[in-house]
């Protein structure tokens, strides 16, 4: 069974429900508006989406065909075989999607309880995290290998050249979220007390201000200008362009679309490293801290809730291992 384009909200793409989610019109509409009402963040919606499927098709699988004949036990079973296929960070996402749609559900009177609610997901602490990050030289490195000159047959600038180095650059200099990223607008880059800042909106509705380090106001300058989008304010500020034709369209780069050209000009910089878009966070967090920056101010320029999490980024320790890996002389 499938959600109509006329029953669901233009926020959220039509999705197939499984049958365990569609007895009768009042769950399906009940499910509908978990994803429509109670999830704002897209893409906590689309993980949180694809996570309660699964589950569903696991139950049908099963031999579950209607939601009062989940029982705790059965979502236990699940999570056990998910931590056979799935790092801990995974499954709890899968538990957590789960347990939430349940609790809609009770809440809105479609179900009695919530089989999830006392299931335990595996143990994880972390700390240290996981996401690739550059060092300064290399990070330096790939803006420079950018091209950004006049091509040799058009008076056209490279304008993906000049796209590109400007988002890696917002990227790495303030920390930003690359989904705040490729969500700004012109506007969003503004002057204040003569300095170049910008505005990200962020997880939740909040608004993120940062004044700009002196290179990246040189680049978002070089871009904008050689764009010809300054008086475009409601625009996108990083869009999309027509083939490699250089010339802008008028839709915002996705998600996708800048980690794809990360790993473009990665490559053609020489570098090894898998990165993606989170390695930019990760990379400025690291040099920030390396030349002694405070975790505290960190914390606030990366907009995080808890210094912890900070933390994270933090990989100062990794050069300090590989030092004392290379007195091993043998």
């Amino acid at each position: 069974m499938s959600i109509k384009d006329d029953q669901v909200p233009s926020i959220i793409p039509s999705i197939p429900i499984p049958a365990l989610y569609a007895p009768d019109q009042n769950t399906i509409t009940r499910v509908i508006e978990f994803f429509t009402v109670n999830i704002r963040n897209p893409n906590t919606r689309a993980a949180y989406g694809k996570a309660t499927v699964e589950f569903a098709l696991w139950c049908e699988h099963k031999g579950l065909r209607a939601l009062r004949d989940v029982r705790p036990f059965h979502v236990a079973a699940y999570i056990e075989e998910l931590t056979q296929i799935m790092a801990a960070p995974s499954v709890k996402l899968q538990l957590a999607a789960i347990r939430m749609l349940f609790d809609w559900l009770v809440i809105g009177q479609i179900i009695p309880m919530n089989p999830a609610a006392a299931v335990r997901g595996p143990k994880h602490s972390v700390k240290k995290g996981k996401t690739p990050v550059l060092s300064a030289d290399e990070a330096r490195t790939l803006l420079d290998t950018i091209e950004t000159s006049h091509s040799p047959t058009s008076l056209v600038p490279r304008i993906i050249g000049l796209r590109d180095r400007a988002l890696i650059a917002l990227l790495t200099y303030t920390f930003a979220r690359v989904g705040a990223a490729v969500q700004m607008r012109v506007e969003d880059v503004y002057i204040q007390g003569r300095r170049t800042w910008i505005r990200l909106h962020e997880k939740g509705g909040k608004i993120h201000e940062m004044p700009c380090h002196h290179n990246l106001e040189t680049y978002l300058d070089a871009y904008i200008t050689a764009a010809g989008i300054a008086g475009d304010a409601k625009s996108p500020l990083f869009r999309t362009t027509r083939g490699q034709s250089g010339y802008l369209t008028d839709r915002p780069m996705s998600r996708h679309d800048a980690w794809y050209m990360i790993r473009r000009r990665a490559k053609a910089a020489g570098i090894a490293t898998k990165i993606g878009c989170h390695t930019f966070r990760a990379t400025g967090i690291t040099e920030y801290l390396r030349n002694g920056g405070k975790l505290e101010i960190a914390q606030q320029m990366a907009n995080h809730e808890s210094a912890r999490t900070t933390g994270l980024y933090d990989r100062r320790n990794d050069q300090v291992s590989l030092d004392e890996v290379e007195r091993i002389l043998i």
